[in-house]
């Protein structure tokens, strides 16, 4: 889920196993509590008002059952709605596989946001650092990010999903297709930088890895809704025949830059884009709104492509 929210239920007092370590001011895990006190007492009789929310939704899906701390040491403008943090790890034995999610604790705030992760596992292996993009949204954790989050501001984050690419040495190559809509790029630009992080040591020292081919179809309502895109083309240039990428448009008003055009099709994902990389050593990962994924589903199974073979997260 690349943007969803979890409301801390009345699973909390596992959600805080260890967090007293995590937040040792009693102040701040004494938030915590009686947010989760007070949700699970409201949430007797609101139960049946709301939606199903992310704690629920996920309740089979893989945690860890370590809560980091983590502390904010970058914060920029992805896109005019979506701020990109940069958050420091300090405990070494903190892991994740890219396509995985956070839960994001946040001290003094009821609801634990659900984020799915950006950057790559080589970035958290080589300098501690994770990357989350968000967009602003009355969801309290994604408005806490855009309006009261600071450089230096502590959070505490569990990495938990079943959605991730995760090739080991020795395995069989795989080609993968990448299929995002608007913000549900987010865990496929995870999985595209492991990638290119594995070609990378693959061409320097050899990793054992054998790595099909990459092509990523990322569709947003215009340009300047893509997130990551400069990234995206650095990767295409860096790995050609490699990692490949068409963005497609449907709103698009203004005029699209040169060193976007060759790249850019407007119009929605169609058919004819996907039926050329069908194949038995094809995976396809997708992930944004239901709807859109429900679409590609369904595209995928007219063009004969086995059900085991994709894979998607859908982002509320």
């Amino acid at each position: 889920m690349a943007h969803t929210t979890i409301y801390v239920g009345c699973t909390v007092p596992q959600l805080l196993k260890g967090a007293s370590r995590i937040f040792p001011s009693h102040s701040a895990l004494g938030v915590l509590r009686h947010s989760a006190f007070y949700y699970c007492t409201v949430n007797g009789t609101m139960k049946s008002k709301r939606k199903m929310d992310h704690l629920e939704r996920t309740a089979n899906n893989f945690r860890q059952e370590v809560i980091t701390q983590a502390k904010v040491c970058g914060i920029t403008n992805e896109s005019e709605t979506v701020k990109r943090l940069r958050l420091a790890i300090a405990n070494k034995d903190f892991t994740f596989k890219a396509g995985q999610w956070v839960d994001f604790f946040i001290p003094g705030v009821s609801v634990v946001g659900g984020f799915s992760i950006c950057s790559s596992p080589g970035l958290l292996e080589r300098e501690g650092i994770l990357e989350l993009a968000v967009k602003h949204t009355v969801h309290p954790p994604a408005h806490w990010i855009h309006t009261e989050c600071t450089l230096d501001s502590e959070v505490a984050l569990r990495v938990g999903g079943d959605f991730f690419f995760d090739p080991q040495p020795g395995d069989s190559p795989v080609n993968l297709v990448l299929i995002a809509g608007g913000v549900g790029i987010n865990p496929l630009f995870s999985i595209l930088l492991h990638i290119a992080d594995l070609h990378g040591y693959q061409e320097g020292k050899g990793n054992g890895h054998k790595l099909g081919t990459v092509k990523l179809y990322y569709s947003a309502k215009n340009t300047s809704e893509l997130l990551f895109k400069k990234n995206i083309l650095g990767l295409m240039n860096t790995f050609p025949g490699k990692i490949t990428c068409c963005f497609h448009v449907t709103q698009q008003r203004s005029q699209i830059c040169k060193e976007l055009q060759p790249h850019v099709t407007e119009g929605r994902i169609s058919e004819k884009d996907l039926e050329k990389h069908v194949s038995n050593n094809t995976s396809w990962y997708i992930c944004g709104p239901p709807p859109m994924i429900e679409s590609i589903s369904k595209l995928l199974s007219n063009i004969g492509v086995p059900g085991n073979r994709v894979f998607f997260e859908k982002w509320w």
